[in-house]
């Protein structure tokens, strides 16, 4: 770095710290030097009382930033101080969906690229995947993926009734179908859709 250089002889730095003036307390009727400072409110921020270490003592001893202040206020002060008093939006799927969905319909599409695509007011419901297995165990009970729970246990519950050997007189010849329907529950249940 060069310090001789034409762009540094152009600034000029102020070297002179003034010394304030002794100040006195401002409390009434005390003649001690006001060297400590205290706040002096609400809506006076950054201007502040010169008292003494007495008076800060007692001053700070009472003061209260909120006072006369209604609860709503504070509530909303406090829930505004956890982002330092900054304004926030709203982020993520949710959020974009409140907000993005007025500004969409403001575009103008003339050669119909987008079609008829609108965003969703709401948030979609999640699209439920299954696996192959889950797939053929619904099948098994007669159900399709959309089923609920409850579905899956009613209509377990209705099968095993309908094939099980002591509710058919004793009659074996629908023992595999029951068996069949026995490890689909399972496998659903294992997969915690039962």
């Amino acid at each position: 770095m060069n310090f001789n250089s034409s762009i540094f002889d152009r600034i000029r730095i102020s070297q002179t710290v003034e010394e304030p003036a002794e100040r006195g307390c401002d409390q009434p009727g005390c003649s001690r030097p006001g060297a400590y400072r205290a706040p002096q409110g609400r809506n006076r921020e950054g201007r502040f009382f010169h008292f003494c270490l007495d008076h800060v003592r007692a001053y700070n001893q009472s003061y209260n930033y909120f006072k006369d202040m209604p609860d709503d206020a504070v509530r909303a002060y406090q829930k505004e101080a956890v982002t330092g008093h900054r304004p926030t939006w709203n982020m993520g799927i949710k959020g974009a969906a409140k907000s993005a969905a007025p500004e969409f319909e403001s575009v103008a599409d003339p050669f119909g690229m987008f079609g008829n695509f609108r965003p969703q007011a709401g948030p979609a419901e999640p699209q439920r995947r299954i696996s192959p297995g889950t797939a053929k165990a619904l099948d098994a009970l007669g159900l399709d993926e959309t089923a609920t729970r409850e579905q899956v246990r009613a209509q377990f519950k209705q099968l095993a009734k309908r094939f099980h050997p002591d509710l058919n007189g004793g009659d074996r010849s629908r023992e595999e179908k029951l068996r069949s329907i026995i490890d689909a529950y399972n496998y659903l249940k294992s997969a915690g859709l039962a």
